[in-house]
């Protein structure tokens, strides 16, 4: 079934009105200034970035695989955002003053002045790699979930998507990127409420009624805590995913620290780093409710959901919203979950035009910057990885394990930037050599244990979300052991070399 002409009137208004307020920043002043396009000019209020944050890590990924997660097991999938906080709270304390007293916009130049440009090279690398791949990956879902619904093909709601997002993404920048994410991120939360209220509605029972039967099935545990099973999603396993997987965001991710650094002054960045992250907890706390709620509305509804759609976890949510929400209602959570792509993927094309501009333009063609090449090249690029996305999001169409794949590649390119970071800032001994080494044997901990334990088995499966956990201790304890190794007349060296 798909949706009503109402519901398509709302989903265009949404599309064009966040379009043309996005695009409205390009004749604002100081717009055609680089500094402003990578950093809205230390004008932007906190609560402003803290709603960002928020957005950028709420994807349309997260809004419909947490629901989905929830429905089919349990609340396991929530520990993930439990750890959030601590992330946040170690970003507030180390990194956030740390990026504050750079002059880059780059989270990477620090990399080259403590072990040289491979490592900067290295990291930026990644991050183009790693985002530009998974905006990609979120509008092919994107698209997957809604062509039904919408009547369209996945080819023209990635393009449609993509486009709308690059245009005020290159034209507006930072300060569009921010205040669209704003409005989006309230879509999001006000979307969220109304599908929660209207499965409370739906209980024929109660909502006391439905809670009872869901704490009897078990659908409230957050996971085994035995402690001897690494090979499962047990509360340990996604606890120590969460603490990692949160703290590469918070503490390395160009689309957080860029940030960190845009906000008025030290206080504010904190400010929205934490309240970004605070906001995060309750509303996939929400996201959490609404699966539960869905398996509630099986249990209570037999036969209503139809077979095909009941076998799939994922698509019981879209087929929800469509369905049993008033008209109007339903084009507002379509519009929400478009938000939630919208947001990650602006964020992603602002920081990745950044990084190229402060990590590759300015440093192999330094004869080339100034104002008016530096902010073309912004915007060239911004259009550059929309166009780089989009082939993406087109190319794994017909990839039925791109998701399983993509998050394996991520977790080999995450986990050797996440360890390297933590090196260069809590060691200081190590050189350059050593960083390079630590790094490899990082990278080849990940790779086995998210590809090869089928091809060497281990004693027990380790479970792939913790290839990050293993591969950033591996990289840390590495370069630690070896700088502590040298021999005292080049420890003296490499000590004086880093202060």
């Amino acid at each position: 079934m798909q949706i009503s002409g109402l519901d398509l009137t709302v989903i265009l208004i949404y599309l064009v009105g966040i379009t043309l307020f996005g695009c409205a920043f390009y004749f604002t002043k100081g717009s055609k200034n680089d500094s402003e396009f990578m950093g809205g000019g230390g004008r932007i209020p906190s609560w402003a970035i803290a709603l960002s944050i928020f957005a950028t890590l709420v994807s349309s990924i997260s809004f419909l695989a947490l629901p989905a997660k929830a429905c089919l097991t349990n609340w396991n999938c929530y520990v993930l955002s439990l750890t959030i906080p601590i992330a946040a709270i170690i970003a507030d304390i180390w990194f956030v003053p740390f990026y504050r007293k750079t002059t880059s916009f780059s989270a990477y130049t620090y990399l080259e002045e403590r072990f040289g440009s491979w490592a900067r090279i290295y990291a930026s690398a990644c991050f183009l790699i790693m985002q530009s791949a998974r905006s990609g990956v979120i509008l092919f879902l994107l698209a997957l979930t809604l062509k039904w619904a919408l009547g369209f093909s996945c080819t023209s709601i990635i393009i449609v998507t993509g486009v709308v997002t690059m245009l005020y993404s290159m034209l507006g920048g930072f300060k569009a990127v921010i205040w669209a994410d704003a409005i989006q991120s309230l879509v999001l939360i006000v979307g969220t409420l109304v599908v929660i209220a209207c499965l409370i509605i739906d209980m024929p029972d109660g909502l006391f009624s439905g809670i009872e039967m869901a704490w009897d099935a078990g659908k409230f545990s957050l996971g085994s805590l035995d402690l001897t099973e690494w090979g499962q999603e047990t509360f340990w396993v996604s606890l120590f995913y969460g603490i990692f997987i949160n703290l590469q965001n918070f503490g390395i991710d160009q689309s957080f620290t860029q940030r960190y650094v845009a906000a008025k002054d030290l206080k504010s960045a904190r400010k929205s780093a934490f309240h970004g992250a605070m906001l995060y907890v309750p509303v996939t706390f929400f996201f959490i409710i609404i699966g539960t709620g869905l398996w509630i509305f099986q249990q209570t509804h037999p036969g209503t959901i139809p077979a095909d759609v009941s076998s799939q976890s994922d698509a019981i949510y879209p087929w929800y919203i469509v369905n049993r929400l008033p008209h109007g209602m339903a084009g507002l959570l379509i519009a929400a979950i478009i938000a939630a792509a919208m947001s990650t993927v602006a964020a992603t094309l602002n920081s990745g035009a950044t990084v190229l501009l402060e990590d590759y333009f300015k440093k192999f063609f330094p004869h080339k910057s100034n104002a008016k090449s530096n902010i073309r090249f912004l915007r060239t690029m911004t259009v550059a990885l929309t166009i780089f996305s989009i082939g993406v999001a087109v190319a794994v169409m017909n990839v039925t394990s791109a998701l399983t794949v993509w998050w394996a590649l991520q977790s080999v390119l995450s986990g050797g930037m996440l360890g390297l970071f933590l090196l260069g800032i809590f060691t200081k001994r190590t050189t350059s050599g050593q960083a390079a080494i630590a790094t490899i044997l990082g990278l080849i901990t990940v790779v086995y244990i998210t590809f090869g334990q089928e091809i060497i088995p281990l004693p027990s499966f380790i479970h792939l979300n913790l290839a990050i956990v293993l591969g950033t201790i591996t990289i840390f304890f590495t370069g630690f052991i070896l700088s502590s190794t040298l021999p005292k007349e080049r420890r003296k060296m490499s000590i004086e070399t880093n202060v």
